[in-house]
């Protein structure tokens, strides 16, 4: 262009204008540069472009530099020029007018975008990137260096084996743990300590197991890097021979079993001996087991679990025990006077058999006195200054009854005589103390007797045809019960009146039926005199209580009216039903026994006995010879009835009448072969 508007400000050498705004015929003017003289030269192939430059008006509160119109106008200005000339062209800032809004940005085709001020973030995302590279990168390597091996930081029993490869683990944990099966074990439970190897209690380890049990390399990275700064325990996987480890617990609860032994004092003599109490305990089997299973390979030392039963006395309760009153009680004897000038005398070193301890339920220990173990001792020693009492009795030797008067007793009431005895064995000597004397009457006095009726006799039966060895027993049982008083409405029992019938009685063996055959066993012979005595009372009309016939009938007794004894089975019993006292005499000679029942006769008695029916032939039996096997030629069975007819001694009229069948068994053949 080769005219320039006055008005214009223009910069030929950035080869660009802009509009000022003055022209007042238009609200927008166009200017035209000229085209550039390097564009023009030959050769050039730059371009020519047109583009539009806005120029926003200026600020209210800023004055301009020349007059505008409102609003801008837009020039199209065609360029000559190659692109990047016209763009240096541009105005600078301080050209421009001060405005409200930006000015629009020139969109060139081939220009770069205008920079942007990039977010603070970015630079931390590509810093994260780059750690998460490294991060992966030293995970890939680690993941492939580490692979087939033991997780890193296991430890099995105490053995490290991470970062082994399971082969080397295999080898360091045999050589490490397994020398340990031959080693001693110490166990303690409760206050025992006992020593047993794990070989011999059947302790192993299953070592394939267990390298299975230390897993595989994790794949949580978390898992990965602390395994750098921690450890994880893994526990071996026992194998156990079950038979042999209950019997090494077994032989270990034998010693730690035990019994509580309560806090107590005890006498040696004349001396007072504490015994220091103990907890008791009782292995717990079970858990001892499963103890020795997990612990084993990892402790030397294992604790077996124990059950504590804990005593009530402790040592404290002994010692003032012992101080207080076991001390005092043995330091001297202790004397009880008695009549005549006599003395008993309770010994220092006797004074542990009468006084005891025990504990009274407040941790303390309670003396005890046993008063019976002291009438033992001291009795003995005054029993010639007593009377015994003696019953009346009533003798029939002259033919007629006749009573024998009582006598009244004075004898040491040792329980009274022994209240003071915690007293005298807590005092200093001397310890003296009389015994303590009362008067004792007898059972039956001489007023009794008299009044008793005894005058006649009322009943009596005789037995006779039994062996020798029966003969010592009957004579022996018949003098222990001559002379039997049985008062109105008492029952007299024979087991009971002579108690036992032993050799330590003078008893000896002979002939009983034992399930159904001959026999022998000490005191046989005895249903002979018990046969005579029941005969007696049966003819005396006394009331039949209990009575029991042998199995199978024997000849010498009559028949449904015989009885057998045997001490603490099967007894005779009668009841002495009249108004008046009864007297039993009897008395025996080598070839009979004779029972006699003395009192006042009221009835009188008939027997009457029936036919045998129902007759049944014994059999045969073999034994071996010898003194169990007593030969027999046997006997048929059969059934027999006994009819008692009682009637009043004074009027004859009937009182009753009471029949009894008996079923004897055949008595069988025995042959001794």
């Amino acid at each position: 262009m080769s005219e320039q508007d006055p008005h214009r400000n223009s910069d030929p050498a950035r080869g660009h204008c802009v509009s000022d705004g003055n022209d007042p015929q238009s609200g927008a003017r166009h200017a035209r540069h000229g085209t550039d003289p390097a564009a023009e030269q030959p050769g050039s192939d730059a371009p020519t472009q047109e583009f539009r430059v806005v120029v926003p008006p200026h600020s209210a509160d800023q004055p301009a530099r020349h007059a505008a119109p409102q609003e801008p106008p837009t020039q199209a200005i065609p360029v000559q020029q190659p692109l990047a000339q016209a763009w240096s062209a541009a105005p600078e800032p301080e050209q421009l007018s001060t405005q409200t809004q930006p000015p629009a940005e020139v969109p060139t085709p081939d220009a770069p975008p205008p920079r942007r001020k990039r977010p603070r973030f970015a630079a931390f995302g590509l810093i994260a990137a780059a750690v998460l590279a490294v991060f992966a990168l030293a995970y890939a390597t680690d993941w492939f260096t580490s692979a087939g091996k033991v997780p890193r930081g296991v430890d099995v029993a105490g053995v490290a084996l991470g970062g082994k490869s399971i082969a080397d683990a295999d080898a360091v944990l045999r050589d490490r743990v397994g020398s340990r099966i031959e080693q001693p074990l110490q166990a303690k439970a409760g206050s025992v300590q006992a020593e047993l190897l794990p070989k011999d209690a059947g302790l192993g380890v299953d070592w394939n197991a267990t390298l299975d049990h230390v897993g595989s390399q994790p794949i949580n990275p978390i898992t990965r890097i602390t395994s750098f700064f921690t450890s994880r325990d893994v526990d071996l996987v026992p194998a156990v021979d079950r038979t042999a480890l209950t019997a090494a617990v077994e032989k270990l609860r034998s010693q730690v079993d035990r019994a509580p032994v309560e806090g107590n004092v005890v006498f040696e003599g004349a001396k007072a001996v504490g015994v220091k109490p103990v907890d008791g305990q009782k292995l717990d089997v079970d858990g001892a087991k499963s103890a020795l299973i997990d612990e084993w390979a990892s402790n030397a030392q294992i604790d077996l679990p124990v059950t504590v039963t804990d005593v009530s006395v402790d040592q404290a309760a002994v010692d003032k025990a012992v101080a207080e009153v076991a001390g005092p009680a043995v330091a001297n004897d202790l004397v009880f006077t008695g009549k005549n000038g006599k003395n008993a005398t309770l010994a220092k070193d006797q004074v542990g058999a009468v006084l005891k301890f025990a504990p009274d339920g407040k941790g303390g220990l309670a003396p005890q006195f046993d008063r019976a173990a002291a009438t033992g001792i001291l009795a003995p020693q005054l029993a010639d200054t007593e009377i015994e009492p003696k019953d009346a009795t009533i003798s029939v030797a002259g033919g007629s009854p006749a009573v024998l008067p009582a006598v009244v007793g004075d004898l040491v009431q040792w329980q009274k005589t022994l209240d003071p005895l915690p007293a005298l064995l807590a005092a200093p000597a001397p310890r003296t103390v009389a015994a303590v004397y009362e008067p004792v009457p007898p059972k039956l006095t001489t007023e009794g007797a008299n009044a008793l009726g005894i005058k006649e006799v009322i009943g009596e039966f005789t037995t006779g045809g039994f062996e020798s060895a029966s003969g010592v027993n009957i004579r022996l049982v018949a003098q222990d019960v001559n002379g039997a008083i049985v008062k109105p409405g008492d029952t007299f029992s024979l087991n009971g009146y002579t108690g036992p019938r032993g050799e330590a009685q003078g008893y000896v063996p002979s002939g009983i039926i034992d399930h159904g055959r001959p026999s022998k066993a000490v005191g046989g012979g005895i249903s002979q005199f018990a046969t005579t005595l029941y005969n007696a009372s049966y003819f005396a009309g006394l009331e039949d209580v209990e009575h029991t016939e042998h199995s199978y009938y024997i000849k010498r007794y009559p028949e449904a009216r015989e009885a057998t004894v045997f001490e603490g089975a099967i007894d005779l019993q009668f009841r002495n039903n009249t108004k008046t006292g009864i007297l039993i005499q009897s008395s025996g000679t080598s070839s009979d026994v004779t029972v006699r029942i003395w009192g006042t006769k009221t009835v009188d008695v008939e027997s009457i006995t029936g036919d045998r029916t129902k007759e049944t032939e014994p059999e045969s039996q073999t034994l071996p010879k010898g003194d169990d096997c007593i030969p027999s030629t046997g006997a048929p069975g059969f059934t027999a009835s006994n009819t008692r007819v009682i009637t009043d001694h004074a009027t004859g009229q009937q009182i009753s009448t009471h029949t009894r069948t008996v079923k004897y068994d055949p008595v069988p053949i025995i042959k001794c072969e």
